[in-house]
């Protein structure tokens, strides 16, 4: 009797570490899933604009205007993909890297297809050869952001349907902004190019209904 008890308390238990198993399986599978799903960025408090894009702005004036009946984001149509991917790739293999000096004779700034130049003058560039392709300005905004090795760095912020995505110096591949491994500080506004605020990172996990409503809220 105590050997048909002790074989039934083994089942169950074999049974019940199975689905522990299982469950997890299941739970990784949803961590890996939502960890790549599209999310927006959110825009938290306002803060001060580089000084350096203040400059910028007052030597592109062009570059720094918002049109308030333009949309905020882009549809990720092939012929929308491609138009990204070619500007990425081709800015990246146009300017030679090079360092740069911002101290207090402000000789450098950022410019606008320089033949080198640093991350700075990539996402500008990047920026206004898409403004020339017709995408909406409110749709490409610039980001400050940290490296994984603490070092800032400027990049290009596509406002899409299907997310925000990166366009960065530093690879050719076009990343959703959640799997770039940086720390992110401030972004442009979609409302008006001169003014910046601080990034409030979301949730990675978001339900279902959450996603479709800020995406919907792009559309």
């Amino acid at each position: 009797m105590q050997t048909k008890f002790g074989l039934a308390v083994a089942l169950l238990v074999a049974i019940f570490a199975i689905g522990l198993h299982s469950g997890a399986a299941r739970a990784r599978s949803r961590l890996f899933h939502d960890a790549t799903v599209p999310t927006l960025l959110i825009e938290a408090s306002p803060t001060l604009a580089p000084f350096q894009h203040v400059r910028f702005c007052i030597r592109y004036p062009a570059e720094c205007r918002s049109n308030p009946g333009e949309d905020e984001s882009i549809n990720l149509t092939d012929e929308n993909s491609q138009l990204l991917s070619r500007v990425n790739r081709g800015v990246n293999t146009a300017i030679i890297p090079a360092t740069k000096s911002y101290g207090k004779n402000l000789q450098d700034g950022w410019t606008i297809a320089p033949s080198a130049g640093d991350c700075n003058d990539y996402a500008v560039t990047k920026r206004h050869e898409l403004l020339q392709s017709g995408l909406p300005a409110k749709a490409l905004r610039l980001a400050v952001v940290k490296t994984a090795s603490e070092i800032g760095h400027l990049v290009l912020v596509v406002a899409t349907t299907n997310g925000d995505l990166v366009l960065d110096n530093l690879t050719e591949a076009i990343r959703p902004w959640q799997i770039t491994d940086y720390h992110w500080l401030k972004i442009q506004s979609a409302k008006d190019a001169r003014f910046w605020y601080d990034i409030k990172v979301p949730g990675v996990f978001l339900s279902q209904a959450d996603r479709k409503q800020r995406l919907a809220q792009r559309q």
